[in-house]
């Protein structure tokens, strides 16, 4: 049975959230991991919470992301298992060079806390596997440096090699300025690494999993979750047939 593991930092304040939904709502066994006590690969996935470990001192993520259970995670990686940063926790992966780019503060200079349209542009990775392409999901975002950005040849690289997860989108499902809450480069939401199995993005689906807190008492944001244990059951049929 898949077995995840939540890594806390100091700072981090959406760990319980999202160890609650992968306890009680998605029902696999998960444990809330200190980051100092993270020294061995020994969970099938990883989830890295929002919140603002060490302060979002020097750059959001930045001193967590020296942290040795980084290093931990790394491995988890190459070896091919599931990894999700959340909100703090993309920061983190970012400034780990685990994933492409930095993430800037937001363009208006303010906390931004809404809801958010999602559009999904891959299902080949484990977190949106249970996806359609195209589908929309209505999924919150809380932040203060959340303006995804890169230069030019690395958003060509993302685009060709299909790393790009999730973007803003407007009513219509179209990606406009005005949909784009935080300025972010070709309005990105969520990002992949190359293979897939990593994926950092700033909305929250932890904060809307359960239908009395999503709108209109749909949970889209349980789909990440599902997605990821469902793709590590499949690979576990696989091995045995």
């Amino acid at each position: 049975m898949v077995k995840v593991a939540v890594v806390q930092f100091p700072g981090s304040n959406c760990d319980l959230d999202a160890l609650e939904i992968l306890q009680k709502t998605v029902k696999v066994p998960t444990d809330l991991v200190w980051h100092k006590d993270l020294k061995e690969d020994q969970y099938d996935a990883y989830v890295l919470p929002g919140g603002f470990s060490y302060g979002d001192y020097l750059r959001a993520g930045a001193i967590a992301a020296t942290s040795p259970s980084l290093e931990t995670i790394r491995e988890a990686t190459v070896a091919g298992k599931p990894v999700l940063g959340i909100c703090n926790g993309f920061q983190i992966l970012v400034e780990a060079g685990i994933l492409l780019g930095a993430v800037l503060r937001n363009a208006g200079l303010r906390f931004v806390c809404k809801w958010t349209r999602l559009r999904v542009e891959s299902t080949r990775t484990p977190f949106t596997n249970l996806a359609k392409k195209g589908q929309t999901l209505r999924i919150p975002i809380a932040h203060n440096e959340g303006r995804y950005y890169l230069d030019n040849d690395q958003l060509a690289e993302l685009e060709r090699n299909k790393q790009i997860v999730l973007r803003y989108v407007n009513e219509t499902n179209i990606p406009t300025k005005d949909s784009n809450p935080n300025g972010s480069l070709d309005n990105i939401a969520g990002i992949c690494n190359k293979e897939g199995n990593v994926m950092g993005l700033m909305p929250h689906p932890e904060r809307a999993s359960l239908p009395i807190l999503s709108l209109n008492n749909q949970p889209d944001g349980r789909l990440i979750f599902d997605s990821m244990i469902r793709s590590f059951e499949n690979t576990v049929e696989g091995e045995n047939r």
